[in-house]
C-alpha cells in the first residue's frame, strides 16, 4: 500500500508522544518555568492529528461529494478514538508509575489487565459501529481503503507499544 511509510512515521510520532509522556513516570522531571507537560503533549497531538488527516486526504482521493460525506464521520470516529487513546495513556501512566517504583503487585497487574481487555473490547465495538457509517459515506472500495489505512495505523501503534513498554516484573 502506498501509505505505509507516512502512516508508520505518524505512528512513531504518536508512540514517541505517548511513551515519552508515560516514561516521565520512569524519570520524574518537572518542566522548566512552571510549564505544564500537557501543553507540549497537546501541541504534539494536534500536529499528529493534522498530519494523519493530511495522509488520509492524500490516499483517499475523495471527490467533493465524498469528502462532504466522509469528513464529519472521520472526525466523529477520531474523537471516539481519542477517548480510547486517553484511556490507554492513563493505563500506561499507571503502569509506568508502578514499574518505576517497583510497586506492581499482583492485584494492580490484574486491574491493568482487566482495563486493557476492556479497552480492546471497546475499540472493537467502536470499529463495528463506525464501519457502516463509512460505508454509507463512501463507495465500498474507498470505505475499505480508509478502514485499511486506519487499521494499519492502529496496528503500528500497538506494535510500537509492544516494543517499547517493558514487561511486568
Amino acid at each position: 500500500m502506498r501509505g505505509k511509510i507516512p502512516i508508520h512515521l505518524i505512528a512513531i510520532g504518536l508512540m514517541a508522544m505517548l511513551v515519552g509522556y508515560v516514561s516521565s513516570g520512569w524519570a520524574q522531571t518537572k518542566p522548566a518555568g512552571g510549564e505544564k507537560p500537557a501543553n507540549n503533549l497537546e501541541t504534539v497531538h494536534e500536529k499528529l492529528k493534522a498530519e494523519t488527516k493530511s495522509i488520509v486526504t492524500k490516499y483517499m482521493e475523495l471527490t467533493d461529494t465524498e469528502a462532504k460525506n466522509f469528513w464529519p464521520v472521520y472526525e466523529d470516529y477520531q474523537k471516539d478514538l481519542q477517548k480510547i487513546n486517553e484511556r490507554l495513556q492513563a493505563m500506561l501512566q499507571s503502569y509506568a508509575a508502578d514499574y518505576g517504583s517497583k510497586s506492581l503487585t499482583d492485584e494492580k497487574a490484574k486491574k491493568l489487565l482487566d482495563e486493557w481487555i476492556a479497552l480492546e473490547q471497546d475499540e472493537v465495538k467502536q470499529r463495528k459501529a463506525f464501519a457502516p457509517k463509512v460505508l454509507k459515506a463512501l463507495p465500498a472500495k474507498k470505505a475499505a481503503r480508509y478502514l485499511q489505512i486506519e487499521n494499519e495505523y492502529r496496528l503500528l501503534i500497538r506494535y510500537d507499544l509492544a516494543a517499547t513498554v517493558p514487561l511486568a516484573q
